[in-house]
């Protein structure tokens, strides 16, 4: 901290006064959404986290398992690491990798990267060795600070290795416990980069984010505003160290003098125990992934819990809060790429609706286009893909130009030419109230036969059905089974269905092609280390997890039998109850016209397709070929079916 600085707050000489005075000292010292002129010389998160340092030091900054650091131990740490890592050569634009788990020392060794001048890269330590060992041989930081376990695993390379095991903190390392506690001398230019986080690319390598120290401190103003922040706050950490929500849940409270918590990894994961955990810490303030938030909003809450704000995002909201709860409903959406957070909206209580709720509007500092293909502005209610301009923008992409240069696009509607805008690759429309409704990512939509479709349309028809709590749908193409839709559904404990009931449901609203083929049922979706739903993990549909419409009944007649094999095989289906429906089983006018052909040869008899769509289960099918059997049979003379018969 700055000389000037110190001797403002030492005339703030008791603690009532420094209590009192704090909150506006800090926003008067922090720069505005309305200043982001990224110039030299603003206020950095180091800066002003010196600040609430040297305003309360005794203060609680991080609490996790019955553990307090103070802001006074978290800066002196900080300061330290500082030091020891400028004697190892790190400064401006100097990458320092942290591959550590969710923890205190992650926040003060990420703080301490910051005062060194470098720029932090987190990695979560649970990616598998190849993913970790491509980020660093792809970044080449100058050092890495992780666990004496991660880093026996990893390849050796150019940088240097601090090991820090679970539980520890940086200050009782050997090397750095004898640095001086005090900040050292280094003036961070707005431009300098803050963090790298890699994300994963449609290439299968993922691609480092350089977000700079104007892009973070445009979040930290905007969300300090927006969400009314205190000294006085206790905010949550509980995103994954490779998931950028963990900067948003981080920085925007140490800066202002807030206490940030952290739950232990089983109360993270289960809704129960996360909600008693967050009324016990009184936490006001707190960040759940949507796949965490979904299911923690119906259970019961007290109406005493101190929290007030519940953000929410990284996926699509698909239900409304209740208005029996006792705090306010934030949805957000963002890309790395644009340091986090873009738009937010509060949702208000809906009791019944046919849409999603919308992802708000953007932030202050950001500006939200949403374009055609000749990125032209859209009419309200015209789908049309996102970009983003201003101060949230990042850098770009680390070591990758030509992609920078394809994702981060000259803004036709800034007044600077060295404006830019970020092509997300996310649909979404304007409501008629201004604020966005989320679409679908442009590459998620699927392609089956000639029909786009977009799988959050008929996500948003399931949800709907009382007997579905939450679901997701995807493509599949199994062996010789033909690209079809599969409904992954987590269904409501009171409730039953079937797959015939969903199907109609979804048939009553969207066409055809849209229908889901199968049904899978799970307890709950697998996640990515950083709370995402993660498709790859969905399972393959089989006998045991896929709902069926009704009990199984095995071929019973011989032209029964014949017509269940030939579709078992055209299908790639191990069993065929005589009474699925082709089409429902993931059957269209091309194996149709397949199966016809084969039953011609078969049975000798002519059965249009239409025939197909009329009695489109085995059952009828062979019903309508013994009639034609039969009929054939009757039109013979008495030596033709003698000649027949041998």
């Amino acid at each position: 901290m700055s000389s000037t600085l110190a001797s403002t707050f030492s005339i703030l000489d008791t603690p009532g006064a420094r209590a009192h005075q704090r909150d506006a000292k800090l926003k008067a010292l922090r720069p505005t959404t309305a200043n982001a002129d990224r110039k030299p010389g603003v206020m950095s998160v180091p800066d002003l986290i010196d600040t609430c340092a040297a305003i309360s030091p005794e203060a609680v900054a991080l609490s996790s398992n019955g553990v307090d650091v103070t802001y006074r131990q978290l800066n002196e740490s900080a300061n330290q690491l500082a030091h020891y890592l400028i004697s190892l050569g790190v400064g401006d634009e100097t990458l320092v990798g942290i591959c550590l788990n969710r923890s205190l020392a992650g926040v003060v060794s990420a703080l301490g990267v910051l005062k060194s001048g470098g720029a932090y890269l987190p990695i979560d330590p649970a990616y598998p060795t190849e993913r970790i060992a491509f980020m660093l041989d792809d970044a080449q930081p100058r050092v890495l600070i992780t666990t004496s376990a991660v880093a026996n695993q990893l390849p050796s390379g150019n940088w240097h290795v601090i090991t820090i095991d679970d539980g520890k903190l940086v200050d009782e390392i050997e090397e750095i416990v004898k640095q001086p506690k005090t900040a050292p001398v280094c003036e961070i230019n707005s431009e300098q980069l803050a963090y790298v986080i890699y994300t994963s690319g449609s290439t299968g390598q993922p691609k480092g984010v350089c977000v700079t120290h104007a892009n973070l401190m445009n979040l930290v103003a905007w969300h300090q505003e927006a969400f009314n922040i205190s000294h006085e706050d206790k905010a949550s950490l509980l995103a994954g160290v490779g998931f950028d929500a963990a900067v948003w849940e981080t920085w925007p409270y140490l800066t202002m003098g807030a206490s940030l918590h952290l739950p232990a990894e089983s109360t993270r994961l289960s809704p129960e125990m996360l909600r008693d955990w967050i009324v016990a810490q009184q936490i006001t303030v707190c960040f759940l992934p949507t796949a965490l938030a979904e299911p923690i909003m119906p259970l019961e809450w007290p109406a005493e819990t101190k929290l007030r704000t519940l953000l929410t995002g990284a996926e699509t909201l698909r239900q409304f809060p209740s208005s029996r709860l006792p705090f306010t409903l934030v949805n957000n959406y963002g890309p790395t790429e644009c340091t986090v957070v873009a738009t937010s909206g509060v949702i208000v209580p809906e009791t019944s609706t046919s849409t999603l709720p919308p992802i708000g509007r953007g932030i202050s500092g950001l500006q939200i286009h949403i374009l055609d293909e000749q990125m032209r502005p859209v009419s309200a209610n015209t789908p049309g893909q996102i970009y983003i301009g201003g101060a949230g923008v990042a850098r770009g992409y680390l070591n990758r130009p030509e992609l920078s240069a394809d994702k981060f696009v000259p803004n036709p509607f800034g007044m600077n030419p060295s404006e830019r805008l970020y092509r997300t690759g996310d649909l979404a429309r304007y409501l008629p109230n201004g604020e966005i409704a989320y679409v679908g990512r442009a590459d998620e939509q699927i392609k089956i036969l000639g029909h786009r479709i977009e799988p959050n349309e008929i996500v948003a028809v399931l949800d709907r059905h009382a007997g579905v709590k939450a679901s997701q749908v995807v493509a599949r193409e199994d062996g010789c089974r033909a690209k079809r839709l599969v409904a992954y559904v987590i269904l409501n404990s009171e409730g039953t269905t079937s797959a015939i009931e969903l199907r109609n449901c979804v048939a009553k609203e969207l066409p055809q092609h849209m229908v889901p083929v199968d049904f899978v049922v799970l307890e709950s979706f697998p996640l990515t280390p950083n709370g995402k739903i993660d498709r790859a993990a969905l399972p393959v549909p089989n006998a045991g997890n896929t709902l069926r419409d009704e009990v199984f009944t095995g071929p019973r007649t011989s032209v029964e039998q014949r017509i269940a094999a030939m579709l078992s095989t055209l299908l790639g289906l191990e069993k065929v109850s005589v009474r699925d429906n082709f089409f429902m089983l993931g059957g269209h006018s091309l194996l149709g016209t397949q199966l016809i052909s084969q039953i011609r040869s078969a049975f000798n008899v002519e059965l249009g397709l239409r025939t197909l769509f009329e009695s489109p289960t085995i059952e009828q099918l062979s019903l309508e070929v013994e009639r034609l059997v039969i009929a054939q049979i009757e039109a013979m003379s008495e030596e033709e079916v003698n000649q027949m018969l041998g």
